[in-house]
């Protein structure tokens, strides 16, 4: 098994990997579909939603992320300040272009529509395209499972990804392609590498060390960058809760404070959360992100990251990519044997495992084993085990923002308590994971993105 560091670590826009960028990309490939298929030069365009993104679709904006992606835009490359004015464009224009010289009807208030009726089977975030002719018979259809972290997959793929086999060899060659916590350890111990030379080992097998290196960078880069946005802007968050943005005057009061000859010790713990927070609420109001290993959990490896940087001895750049490649070869592990989706197994597959990322991260850039490492995952991960998704109003702002601000300070105490030990442990992290997986597979639907329990319909709206 073999997720590069850049499958897990994407740059798209708020305010959900699942429901922003998967439906970006599904767009996009279903015009590459319709563009190489034999199809009459006339019809109409569907999208229909299914399950979690039909259920919190409209708070979490993926009926704006279905239309961007039928206007050919990128999660990558969309700039959010120009997104008003691509849906004002395609709703004027009333068709998608599918090619020079074909074009097909599509009236985005009309043609996006939201089922409320049971998931299709497969995964929760579903949603299928069509192009009809005009007497509604169908010309082509696809659909497609949001997974996750803006993975997308077809049916077809979801079957073969389900049906395939734990022992099959990994569609990338590669020298160390551990497919559990256990098979990592086990190599490390053979090679005498670390968890991060053998990630590091994996990715170059596409790339040069110093490619490598500059696109850790890169996506350091875009966290920062957002993290920064994130403390210096203030308001109210979009969606109609009237959420303030807290991050901001947060931030400004620590930066007061922090002259003062007398501070409360836990001070420490209000910056980690500030960082998080503003990613968070960056990422509520539609903003630039980088999936880590959501949208909706993005918060938590930058704000352990910045934690790094100002307050750990001997921080470097170099840290910096040991912090990410550890974080990512977790992530791999999480979502090859468990899911990143909170559609599927609620939050604790998105903040539980962000924060099992961070803390490996942090514990390897801070000098740790690879046991050390295994353990610092562990322990945060266990620690989220149940969490459920159940955001107000269909939003990715409350609990969500201040949730991750809780997976960063789990992050930091489960890397500090593995690096005061010596790698041995109770729970090995591959049974936390499955764990996780059963605990998800049990877990009723109205707390997995749905919006139909928990906080979502306690909390009175107003």
């Amino acid at each position: 098994m073999f997720l590069s560091v850049f499958d897990i670590f994407k740059i798209g826009i708020g305010p959900s990997s699942s429901h922003t960028v998967g439906p970006m990309v599904a767009a996009q490939r279903f015009l590459s579909k319709a563009a190489d298929a034999s199809l009459p030069r006339t019809g109409r365009l569907t999208v229909t939603l299914h399950g979690s993104l039909a259920f919190t679709g409209k708070g979490h904006g993926t009926d704006r992320a279905v239309i961007l992606g039928l206007a050919g835009e990128r999660p990558s490359t969309m700039d959010p300040d120009r997104v008003d004015e691509v849906l004002r464009q395609m709703a004027e224009r009333g068709s998608v272009q599918i090619a020079d010289d074909f074009a097909v009807a599509f009236n985005p208030a009309r043609d996006v529509i939201f089922d409320f009726g049971p998931a299709l089977k497969g995964h929760a975030n579903s949603m299928v395209f069509r192009i009809l002719d005009d007497d509604n018979n169908v010309l082509l259809s696809e659909t497609y499972f949001s997974i996750g972290g803006g993975f997308v997959q077809t049916e077809a793929e979801r079957a073969e990804s389900l049906a395939a086999s734990k022992t099959e060899k990994p569609s990338v060659e590669v020298p160390y392609p551990f497919r559990t916590a256990n098979e990592m350890l086990e190599m490390g111990k053979r090679s005498g590498l670390t968890i991060v030379e053998m990630k590091r080992a994996n990715e170059v097998v596409a790339q040069t060390n110093e490619q490598l290196d500059a696109n850790l960078d890169h996506i350091w880069a875009a966290m920062r960058d957002c993290m920064n946005r994130g403390l210096r802007q203030t308001g109210t968050l979009p969606g109609g809760l009237k959420v303030k943005r807290r991050a901001a005057e947060i931030y400004s009061k620590l930066k007061e404070e922090k002259g003062n000859n007398a501070i409360q010790p836990h001070q420490l713990m209000d910056w980690l959360s500030v960082y998080a927070m503003a990613v968070n609420e960056e990422n509520a109001a539609g903003g630039k992100v980088v999936t880590a290993p959501t949208n909706g959990a993005a918060g938590v490896i930058p704000a352990t990251i910045r934690y790094y940087l100002d307050h750990c001895l001997g921080a470097d750049q170099q840290g910096i990519r040991t912090f990410l490649l550890a974080a990512a070869a977790i992530g791999g592990l999480i979502k090859h044997n468990a899911s990143i989706s909170g559609a599927e197994v609620g939050c604790q597959g998105e903040v539980g495992s962000a924060s099992a990322m961070a803390s490996a991260g942090l514990c390897a850039a801070l000098g740790g084993s690879n046991e050390q490492v295994e353990n610092a995952a562990e322990i945060a991960l266990e620690h989220h085990l149940g969490m459920t998704c159940d955001p107000v109003g269909g939003l990715v702002q409350v609990p969500c923002i201040e949730r991750n601000a809780f997976g960063a300070v789990k992050a930091v105490t489960a890397a500090s308590l593995a690096l005061r030990g010596d790698g041995t442990h109770f729970v090995p992290l591959d049974t936390c994971v499955e764990t996780m997986r059963q605990t998800g597979l049990d877990m009723s639907e109205r707390y997995k993105e749905t919006s139909t329990g928990g906080l979502a319909v306690n909390v009175v709206e107003c």
